[in-house]
Order: C-alpha cells, then sequence, then structure tokens
C-alpha cells in the first residue's frame, strides 16, 4: 500500500473484471457456441479462469477445457471463433454488472480533474456497444480495444499509445486492472500500477504482484490519489 497520496494526471482502466462483471455475458456465448459444435457446456466458474487474454485465446481454452491452450500457437478454430463472436454480438452487456465502487470511483476521478481512458484487450467491435449500453462512454477520453495496435496486453504499446494521446508522460499516468497482464503492461510502460483482488486473473493472486497498491474497489483508488 503507498504511504502517502500518488500525484498522477490521468488514469487508465482495464474493462473486463475491473469496470465490469461481464462473466455471464461471456458464459452464455461461450455456451451457445459449444451447442453449436455438439459439445458439453461449460461452468460459469471455468469461464472465470479462462478471461484474460482476449476472445480468440478464451476460445481456445472453452474447446481444449484448458488454460494452459492459451499458450498454443495454433490458430484458434475459425467456425468455433465465428460461432462466439454471433453469440456474443447478442450477449454483450445483456447481464453486465458494475463492480463495487465502479460509478462512484469514475465520478471522483472525473471530479480530481483527471482524464479517463479504457485499456482492453475485448475488440473494438465488442467493447464500443459495451460501454455505451452500460452508460460508461461518456467518462473515457480515450479507448484502446485489443484489435487497434499490433500488440495487446501485456504488451504495453496499449497503454503508451494511450498517454500519448492524453498528451502525458506514461510516468504521471496510472494503470488500474485486475490481473498479471495489467501489471505487466502498466510496469513496462512505467506507469504506476495499481490492482483489484475481485476480476480474472486466470487463479491466480494479483496480492503475490509488486504493485503500487491494491484497492478494493475504484472509489477507494481515487481516495489515494492527487492531482499533479
Amino acid at each position: 500500500m503507498i504511504s502517502s497520496p500518488l500525484a498522477v494526471r490521468a488514469v487508465l482502466i482495464d474493462l473486463d473484471g475491473t469496470l465490469l462483471d461481464t462473466v455471464l455475458d461471456l458464459h452464455a456465448a461461450a455456451n451457445a457456441m459449444l451447442r453449436d459444435l455438439g459439445r458439453s457446456e461449460i461452468s460459469v466458474e471455468s469461464i472465470r479462469s479462462y478471461v484474460g487474454r482476449g476472445i480468440p485465446n478464451l476460445v481456445k481454452r472453452v474447446l481444449a477445457g484448458s488454460m494452459a491452450a492459451a499458450d498454443d500457437a495454433t490458430p484458434t478454430p475459425a467456425e468455433a471463433l465465428a460461432s462466439f463472436r454471433d453469440h456474443y454480438r447478442t450477449e454483450n452487456g445483456r447481464n453486465a454488472a458494475f463492480f463495487p465502487g465502479v460509478r462512484e470511483g469514475l465520478e471522483a476521478f472525473k471530479a480530481l480533474g483527471l482524464p479517463l481512458g479504457v485499456i482492453t484487450n475485448k475488440a473494438e467491435a465488442f467493447t464500443l456497444p459495451l460501454l455505451q449500453r452500460t452508460g460508461l462512454l461518456p467518462f473515457f477520453e480515450v479507448i484502446v480495444s485489443g484489435d487497434v495496435l499490433p500488440r495487446p496486453k501485456p504488451d504495453p504499446m496499449p497503454l503508451l499509445w494511450a498517454c500519448g494521446r492524453l498528451g502525458f508522460s506514461p510516468v504521471d499516468v496510472l494503470m488500474i486492472g485486475d490481473s498479471v497482464h495489467d501489471f505487466h503492461a502498466g510496469r513496462a510502460a512505467s506507469c504506476p500500477v495499481f490492482l483489484v483482488p475481485y476480476g480474472y486473473n486466470e487463479g491466480r493472486d494479483v496480492r503475490d504482484l509488486a504493485c503500487n497498491a491494491i484497492v478494493s474497489s475504484l472509489a477507494e483508488a481515487a481516495q489515494l490519489l492527487i492531482r499533479a
């Protein structure tokens, strides 16, 4: 935990697992895909552990029933990927819910005069409708989805690009996420990093990561900040 307020000029925030609990939407789309393929459905908890590296990797993990499938260089089967995306267009945002303290935190960041951005590995075709359907879109000055740049998180490229768009040095921009991918992207970009313990970290505990602070909510994160 930081010992004194952190001075920042902007805040970048992960989407799935940090702002919104989207597991029920992803679960519905995954099971619809499995039914299309004539395969057995999987549990919500399995989906929760598989989230974090974009839809193609999620589909690979669902099909293999294994976390390690995301590390396989074999392309995601086109039929399965197309089926998932088709169903997810319908499910996206249907059952998504704010994590506690999200709206309060966003409003507190705005009260501090801090520009906000979203950094997600979700494809842009799903990111923008989700933010719009949940009413979050107006909070953000910059949105970087997983398919708009050559390299997504954990590469620092999306964070560096967003900092450039906002006009601030990465050392003055806070990254808030829920996973090891957010942590590594933030560290590689030279951003300070806060992590929330409630999201999707592939079954691992974010408390094991040497971030600047573990915060119970975005509302708590805002309490630890001052405007640089």
